[in-house]
């Protein structure tokens, strides 16, 4: 889910927030069918989701006769622990979403699941990724009278169902994401079911899951973990899938869908405890680290992670070599913002509060820094000074993914194209940007070897790996029509909280 709005701002701290250049996926979504107090097991998977957006969360829930929203900004544990959710979301059928957006305003209109009072009934819906071509449905449905009250393009989907007034709900639901492109994954409910769907390629992820009797939809296999909920299957790409009391039904809205899941899942998303696509995540990123060793050694004396998403792949580049691995970067888990810093002496200090080196482990010896990518490249020239103020004699610097060249557009927050650093220099300028003395990435045949798949294919590739290919699987008839000039600015509330 995304607003449907654009924005360049970064992060200004002078704090070495490891998180300040990572690139953010923007949804959780997690949804159960059939079960009392549903929306305590809810609010137990986002919790598991929380990784996957932090600005906002909700929760919906239908008891048999009322629907009831719960809509907050800030995390899952700060608004949905303490009294039983349950109690002010009672209900069998529940769907919850947690929210991360890559521009705009996070303000209370946008969070969802969004609710409508359709002609068939009330109906919630929630949904991770971005539709690519929402602006240019948005200004059709409003030339035709439609009102919007988010800059969500998940407004979209649910005005598409309204104007359907014909069939089956699932009919009418099935036609309007036939009426969209992108990257999504929808979980929605009605009085009597439970949805899910994904988009024609599989790029966003969603997953079926049991415990009981009750079905379970959710974005990870980490959610079914933290209910105990058996994984029983991910949701076909272009397929729709509804949860009742008779049990599972599927459709295919897409018939010509190819598989082709987003690979950023398992370079940096997906918690490490997850399976997806049948891979264990944190393996995988252990083998990127074995063939990244393999593809750009260095001759160095300890392998240091970058906390905490370059440790699998730290491991595995320590085992493929034999050199070893320590934790040379040690995390502050108790810091949250930090406090005013009236001079710039103290600023300075702010630097080490997230994040300070672990000079024992640096200090006289060769490094080699280990990261999962590297985006505009801001923090990791900013952990590479740290490591050279704790003594390090050299500082060297590996990603376990390929260049990032190109943005996305299937609801990852990512930079545009002239703030990617591998998007405007090469290797050597790079190398002497981030001050290191080598730098390597791993390849793109690399990736594929660590995912256990065939050769890249490139008439029909297996992922969505556009950051690194240049190679987008969808049209993106908003991007270009903006370019063009095609597309009119739509209006936006400016609220204020």
């Amino acid at each position: 889910m995304t607003d449907i709005s654009t924005s360049g701002l970064i992060n200004p701290s002078c704090e070495i927030d490891l998180n300040e250049d990572k690139i953010r996926e923007e949804c959780g979504v997690f949804g159960i069918f059939g079960m009392e107090n549903a929306a305590s097991l809810t609010a137990l998977g986002l919790h598991a989701l929380q990784h996957r957006g932090q600005e906002a969360c909700g929760i919906a829930s239908y008891d048999g006769k009322k629907f009831h929203t719960e809509r907050h900004l800030g995390l899952v544990g700060d608004n949905f622990t303490g009294e039983d959710p349950s109690e002010r979301l009672p209900g069998h059928i529940s769907i919850g979403h947690n929210r991360y957006s890559t521009a705009g305003q996070t303000v209370l209109r946008n969070v969802q699941p969004l609710f409508s009072e359709l002609h068939s009934g009330g109906f919630a819906l929630a949904h991770n990724g971005h539709i690519t071509n929402a602006y240019a449905i948005r200004e059709h449905l409003v030339e035709k009278g439609a009102l919007f009250q988010s800059t969500s393009d998940t407004e979209v989907v649910i005005h598409l169902i309204a104007r359907k007034k014909s069939g089956e709900f699932i009919d009418r639901f099935v036609n309007a994401i036939r009426q969209v492109d992108g990257g999504y994954a929808f979980v929605g409910m009605t009085e009597d079911m439970l949805i899910g769907a994904r988009d024609r390629f599989g790029i966003r992820p969603l997953l079926i899951g049991r415990v009981g009797d009750s079905y379970i939809l959710a974005s990870e296999t980490c959610a079914f973990d933290m209910i105990g909920a058996t994984f029983i299957r991910e949701v076909d790409a272009g397929e729709v899938v509804v949860i009742n009391a008779d049990g599972i039904r599927s459709f295919t809205a897409f018939p010509n869908a190819q598989c082709r899941p987003c690979i950023f899942e398992f370079v940096y998303f997906a918690r490490p405890d997850s399976i997806v696509g049948g891979k264990s995540v944190y393996e995988v990123r252990k083998r990127m680290g074995r063939r990244l060793a393999q593809e750009t050694p260095a001759d160095v004396d300890v392998i240091i992670p970058v906390p905490d998403s370059g440790v699998p792949a730290a491991l595995g580049y320590s085992q493929e070599t034999g050199t070893p691995f320590e934790l040379g970067i040690i995390r502050n888990h108790y810091v949250g913002r930090t406090f005013i810093q009236p001079t710039q002496q103290i600023r300075d200090m702010g630097v080490r509060l997230k994040h300070s080196a672990n000079r024992s482990m640096i200090e006289g010896k060769r490094v080699l820094l280990v990261d999962d990518s590297i985006v505009r490249g801001t923090t990791s020239t900013k952990i590479v000074r740290m490591i050279k103020a704790a003594g390090a004699k050299e500082v060297h610097f590996r990603s376990a993914s390929p260049p990032i060249k190109h943005p996305d557009h299937y609801g990852i927050d990512m930079p545009t194209k002239d703030k990617l650093l591998a998007a405007n220099y090469d290797l050597k300028a790079m190398t002497e940007m981030l001050e290191v003395d080598s730098l390597g990435f791993l390849s793109v045949e690399g990736l594929y070897w660590a995912m256990g798949a065939e050769k890249r294919n490139a008439d029909a590739p297996q992922f969505t790996d556009h950051c690194f290919t240049g190679d987008y699987p969808t049209p993106l008839i908003d991007r270009d029509r903006e370019a063009s000039g095609e597309s009119k600015q739509l209006s936006f509330l400016v609220e204020v909280a």
